[in-house]
């Protein structure tokens, strides 16, 4: 059963937001500036499962975090506890792609008062606001980039960023417009989400099987922590490191990602 109190506490809003697209700007930034973006159970060898109850427990529960799949099966819940007609979208992630994508990538359609949107609680790349679904719309992300929709004749629809690739994960060329995903508007039922889930989570050229990911998004920046490189960017400001010591590791996650890692899994990570 999902607690709609407990989620709210969760990423700390004090009540319930408003059915509106307002009210659908607000729930995400608030999941995301409190919900961390991250692969670790994969690293560590645990099956991702993305069932409500299980999704549930993981990221409000445990307060740990999750990729695109679990996070948006918690903000379609959440929607849906609010009031809010949605329903799941899959995409094809571009983001230094040299053939076409698999669709390992999911976000929420959203109807308000006769339109359209797109909302992502759970894209990894960058923070990208709620969108009407309306050919070559813009709108501006709280970190200055700059958002567009485009319709592709391929691909059905085009997400494009323009802004500083230090407020992304390091996969952005940082060269004017870049496509971030793209998607279609088809019905999505649970058995592709759990194809798309089981790819992401198993076959060997998921870049989530090649290294720990984790990021969180910050009130005028962006957090990364790629294996043992940290980065911070806040407005014009930027810092990174390499963690060489396992316990500024623990510490790090800890502090600036709210993940708790217990001794064994913080070593185990670290040691990859």
């Amino acid at each position: 059963m999902f607690d709609l109190d407990t989620y709210l506490t969760r990423i700390a809003l004090p009540s319930r937001v408003t059915v509106d697209a307002d009210g659908l700007a607000r729930l995400q930034w608030a999941h995301r500036l409190a919900i961390p973006f991250e692969n670790l159970d994969v690293r560590l060898g645990r099956p991702i499962a993305i069932d409500s109850a299980s999704v549930f427990a993981k990221l409000v529960g445990a307060k740990r975090g999750g990729y695109c799949f679990e996070q948006n099966r918690l903000f379609l819940d959440a929607l849906a506890a609010h009031g809010f007609t949605a329903r799941p979208l899959l995409a094809r992630v571009w983001l230094r792609a040299t053939d076409v994508p698999p669709t390992t990538h999911t976000l929420s359609l959203v109807h308000i008062d006769g339109q359209d949107w797109i909302a992502d609680a759970g894209f990894g790349g960058s923070y990208s606001p709620p969108m009407p679904l309306v050919d070559g719309i813009e709108a501006d992300g709280p970190d200055g980039a700059r958002f567009r929709l485009v319709r592709d004749v391929q691909h059905g629809w085009m997400l494009l960023r323009d802004g500083h690739p230090g407020l992304t994960d390091g996969r952005s060329a940082g060269e004017g417009w870049e496509p971030q995903y793209s998607f279609t508007t088809e019905q999505v039922w649970d058995a592709d989400l759990a194809m798309g889930n089981h790819w992401t989570a198993n076959h060997e050229d998921s870049r989530f099987r090649q290294a720990n990911i984790v990021s969180i998004i910050l009130p005028r920046g962006f957090a990364t922590l790629t294996d043992r490189h940290y980065r911070r960017r806040v407005g014009d400001e930027e810092t990174s490191a390499t963690i060489t010591d396992p316990r500024v590791y623990r510490m790090r996650m800890s502090l600036m990602f709210g993940i708790d890692l217990s001794a064994e899994d913080n070593a185990t990570l670290f040691a990859e």
